[in-house]
């Protein structure tokens, strides 16, 4: 437990004040928690319990009384209690009357009851308002200090006044207040603790579905293929060998499809003639989803590098030198050194290296932390520029390790090809169509639809002289 808070005061009191009382109802694990932050924080803290006997977890300065009592210590009462046992609060109406009431709680379930927590206790105790606050604060977030969780407080009401003196006190906890509007926004900021990994759930699945495809791939041709031919048990490849193929191939094509929507979405704007009109459903949530099909692709991108840096020490890679020198040795006879051949292997590591540089960089980028250090138009650079040149690179990094053999026959299996060309396609495909967008006579009309030019419109020569909305 901390012993020190961020801000000491609350920002509705001075020094020389007695210090603001704020009354909590429920003597749980987050209704302590929450007094124990308040207390470090400068406030007098009273409880309202079932129970009215002092416990040895609660703050040793802190008061507690029947729930009526307690209600007549302060004006500002938190609601630590769950929802099925609001019902007591009936009884309360009077000593409820005019106060404002913190409702704090979440529900097992999303959109468990047809209302809202908050608009339900609003409903109970129509004399008093109710301010929802603070539900999407963890007790070990209130003990830990928020150090290591989200500050983030949402914050919604229909009284301005009482909003705004919950939100100081957010204030002075430490934390961040987001004002989320009326109490009609409660609905949302109940669910939103409940959502596990909302953005997150299409990148996984995704990335998903392209590693099982791709490991089935590589599995029919570097393993049955040569068990079924040669009868050779290469089996072995599926520990090292086939995800050091399949990881690399899903980092590239996440990273296509992260720029992809982009340029859907400019094609759409084009063949519309404006940008008023919605993009579809599927295509929107695409778009909101593109950070985070980037760090998967980091991630898998990450572990190439790593699974490329323990080649050498594998047994079948030692087994293939010893044996290769030991064969020279015998037949006195070495290979000749190559310097295409040794231009081609360093061209591909050097763009690979180069690629990952760069796609670290994007990930690093992404980060609220330092993203929000940056004004737009750096962002969009990184993001955009910086982004589509690293698609470049390491589309380039694929084709150069793939060579002459992306096109020799003898490198079909089953008259599949290599998994590393079904790779090429999509970032292929998004590099061409990307090129063809920025080219002066498509950019030009592009960013005149951006700017608010309609084709086929009465407001376009308005929109061409500069006066369109921005």
């Amino acid at each position: 437990m901390e012993k020190t808070c961020t801000v000491m005061l609350p920002l509705t009191m001075n020094s020389s004040e007695k210090p603001q009382t704020v009354c909590i109802f429920g003597t749980g694990d987050f209704g302590k928690s929450l007094g124990f932050k308040m207390f470090q924080c400068g406030y007098s803290v009273v409880f309202g319990s079932r129970n009215s006997r002092m416990s040895s977890l609660l703050p040793s300065d802190a008061e507690v009384f029947s729930y009526s009592e307690a209600a007549q210590k302060s004006d500002i009462i938190l609601i630590a209690i769950h929802r099925e046992h609001y019902e007591f609060l009936r009884e309360l109406t009077e000593d409820l009357n005019g106060k404002i009431l913190v409702d704090v709680s979440n529900n097992p379930k999303i959109n468990q009851y047809p209302e809202s927590n908050a608009e339900y206790l609003a409903q109970l105790v129509p004399g008093a308002y109710v301010v929802k606050a603070f539900n999407t604060i963890s007790a070990w977030a209130l003990q830990s200090g928020a150090l290591d969780a989200s500050r983030q407080v949402f914050v919604c009401g229909n009284d301005s006044k009482a909003k705004q003196r919950v939100m100081d006190i957010v204030r002075a906890l430490g934390l961040t207040p987001l004002d989320r509007g009326s109490l009609k926004a409660a609905t949302e900021i109940e669910n939103y603790p409940l959502q596990l990994f909302p953005m997150w759930r299409f990148p996984f699945y995704l990335s998903a579905a392209l590693c099982l495809f791709f490991f089935i791939y590589c599995v029919i041709r570097d393993v049955i293929y040569l068990y079924v031919n040669e009868n050779k048990d290469s089996t072995f490849r599926i520990a090292v060998s086939i995800p050091n193929r399949v990881f690399p191939i899903t980092a590239l094509t996440l990273l296509a499809l992260v720029y992809l929507p982009g340029v859907i979405a400019a094609i759409l704007q084009l063949y519309q003639g404006t940008k008023y009109r919605r993009f579809p459903d599927w295509l929107d949530h695409w778009m909101l989803c593109r950070k985070q099909l980037g760090l998967v692709a980091l991630g898998f991108a990450f572990l190439h590098a790593i699974y490329t840096l323990v080649i050498p020490i594998r047994y079948y890679v030692r087994w293939r030198i010893r044996n290769t020198t030991l064969t020279q040795v015998i037949t006195k006879k070495d290979d000749p050194f190559l310097t295409s051949v040794a231009w081609h292997s360093d061209s591909y590591l050097s763009l690979g290296i180069l690629g990952f540089f760069l796609f670290v960089l994007l990930g690093i980028t992404s980060l609220p932390s330092v993203s929000n250090m940056m004004n737009w138009r750096e962002f969009r650079f990184i993001q955009s520029k910086l982004g589509y040149l690293t698609l470049i690179l390491c589309t380039a990094h694929a084709l150069l390790y793939g060579g002459k053999r992306f096109l020799s026959p003898s490198i079909l299996r089953w008259y599949l090809p290599s998994a590393y060309v079904l790779a090429l396609i999509i970032p292929c495909t998004v590099l061409v169509i990307k090129f063809i967008l920025i080219m002066p006579c498509i950019n030009n009309t592009l960013m005149r639809i951006r700017r608010g030019w309609e084709r086929d419109s009465k407001c376009s020569k308005s929109a061409l002289n500069g006066k369109s909305d921005i």
